[in-house]
């Protein structure tokens, strides 16, 4: 099958790599605090393969809807770097240095990711959307503040979760949790002081 917008399409399958990166990295799904893993689940598991089917067929009847959307992931890939701290690479282009409570080693992988996400979404616009639906993408890039906010809050969230209800989706940030000082562990144990 021909995909008639490659670039929308590699946007889409970017996002669904980003949600998948994070959830196998134990940090949760975008969404996840508000919708609860199985409502998230349902929402990327639905949207995504719509808008890559969207994308394959090329119709002129969604181009509003998949300039927004390619608007709002070009916001979701900056706004990792507007509240996580970063670097200059040698490159001189930033790279996050710390994110999401992904391990060191994670974090050359998900810079990657989200630099492709980034470049697929604005040339989904700039190359597969007509210059009249263009302005749409804006509307999708002006949720860049929401998604901000929900980003600060889903961590937040997670950090909670991890230690209140340790589980699969969110073994990430437990293996980040500082063990107790052998002062601190002694402390704890009944009956020794």
């Amino acid at each position: 099958m021909r995909v008639e917008r490659p670039w929308t399409a590699l946007a889409a399958a970017s996002t669904a790599a980003h949600h998948g990166f994070e959830l196998s990295s134990g940090i949760g799904l975008v969404w996840q605090p508000e919708l609860g893993l199985g409502g998230a689940s349902v929402l990327w598991g639905t949207q995504i393969p719509a808008w890559i089917a969207l994308a394959a067929s090329g119709s002129r009847r969604w181009d509003k809807v998949l300039a927004v959307w390619s608007g709002a992931s070009v916001g979701a890939a900056v706004v990792h770097f507007l509240i996580w701290p970063w670097r200059r690479s040698r490159l001189g282009i930033p790279v996050l240095t710390e994110a999401e409570g992904l391990s060191a080693s994670r974090l050359p992988a998900y810079n990657a990711l989200l630099y492709v996400w980034f470049a697929a979404s604005v040339l989904s616009v700039a190359r597969e959307m007509p210059r009249r639906e263009r302005p749409w993408a804006l509307l999708g890039l002006a949720t860049l503040p929401l998604m901000g906010l929900s980003a600060k809050h889903h961590f937040k969230w997670l950090k909670r979760q991890a230690t209140t209800n340790p589980s699969w989706w969110n073994k990430g940030v437990q293996l980040q949790q500082p063990s107790p000082s052998p002062q601190e562990a002694t402390a704890s144990v009944p009956g020794v002081a």
